[in-house]
């Protein structure tokens, strides 16, 4: 018994070192930032995702300018890019769903090493050398109009749509938008993963080509086009996305593919050449954290990678309803190997003669 009591007080204190530790380094932080005054964040989430989230951030550190610029996966790296190559300073805080696009910049030293307090909630697989982390869990999925989709030509798995796309084709005629792989990062990454798990990715590809599918560079233009009818299915979209529009338009249909739904994370890291790296750590944590995730899954509705945020917008929620069919893209260099030049160009070429472009 005295054992026993010996071990929890030991733990006891271990816990409050740790949790000193971490207040200590927190207000170290706090006090430079302050000291700042602002952040610079160059990011892919919509602007209407993020707001909850930017709005619960300035309500905990009110001292802080928040620059958030809304821009395309492949902007925020050509952009980065320029500035970095230029040397006249970048965007303090990165954040994208084009993984393999950030994880190229992070794996070329353009990011600040940073252990931030909060990564004992995050995945293991989440996190790359303490520079680049993993933030969200969301399904890549298939978004349709309830009202002009037949229930019949709605498909619930990727062998579904190909076989959909052959017996209803005057039903998909030029009504199907997907992402233009190559304008588009995160739409490069969702096709390059499709193949990587899908063997049969190609004869989708010309059933895409056959069907005259259209191909935009960001979601939100794609729901658009379904919400209005110019087209009645997207496929390979943003599920949070759908999540937030639904709200407004209750016509959209969300399916999670029952074969395998892809998972990507929208990947941050602090620049190493921040002009504002204190604040820019102050919106790390907080985007890792219990509170910053809770806001981010159940008012952004953006799925949240920590395991101890409860509800239906979370991973816990997702691999209940789906488990085994989820297939996470882990933040590793592994993801690069789709980016390598030849690969890539022997990738859009195949892409454009299945779609006949």
């Amino acid at each position: 018994m005295k054992k026993f009591l010996f071990v929890m007080l030991l733990s006891g204190m271990l816990a409050a070192q740790l949790s000193r530790s971490y207040a200590a380094e927190s207000n170290a932080t706090v006090t430079a930032a302050q000291k700042e005054g602002k952040v610079v964040i160059y990011s892919s989430t919509d602007s209407a995702s993020v707001e909850p989230l930017l709005q619960d951030f300035k309500a905990l550190y009110p001292f802080l300018q928040v620059e958030y610029n809304d821009l395309n996966t492949t902007e925020i790296y050509n952009r980065f890019t320029a500035e970095a190559a230029s040397g006249t300073g970048t965007a303090d805080f990165m954040w994208s769903s084009a993984m393999d696009l950030q994880l190229q910049l992070a794996s070329k030293g353009n990011a600040l090493s940073y252990a931030s307090p909060e990564i004992s909630g995050l995945p293991k697989w989440a996190v790359w050398q303490n520079q680049a982390y993993g933030t969200t869990f969301e399904p890549v999925s298939i978004a349709y109009n309830k009202r002009l989709l037949p229930a019949d030509a709605v498909p619930q798995s990727h062998a579904d749509l190909i076989r959909l796309m052959k017996e209803k084709h005057d039903v998909y005629k030029e009504k199907i938008a997907t992402f233009d792989p190559e304008k588009s990062g995160v739409g490069f990454l969702m096709m390059t993963q499709d193949a990587k798990v899908f063997p049969q990715f190609w004869d989708l590809a010309k059933g895409l080509g056959a069907t005259g599918a259209k191909v935009y560079t960001s979601t939100g233009a794609m729901l658009e086009k379904v919400g209005s009818g110019e087209h009645t299915l997207a496929y390979n979209i943003i599920g949070s996305y759908v999540l937030l529009r639904q709200k407004k338009d209750p016509s959209l249909g969300l399916v999670l593919p029952k074969d395998y739904t892809l998972v990507f994370s929208r990947i941050a890291f602090i620049s190493k050449t921040a002009r504002n790296p204190n604040a820019a750590k102050l919106f790390l944590d907080y985007v890792l954290s219990k509170r910053g995730q809770t806001v981010m899954s159940e008012k952004s509705l953006v799925y949240s990678i920590r395991s101890d945020v409860p509800g239906p917008i979370t991973a816990a929620g997702l691999t209940k309803d789906l488990g085994k069919a989820l297939k996470p893209i882990e933040v590793n260099t592994d993801i690069l190997a789709g980016l390598e030049q030849n690969k890539r160009l022997e990738f859009m070429k195949q892409w454009k003669e299945a779609l006949k472009r």
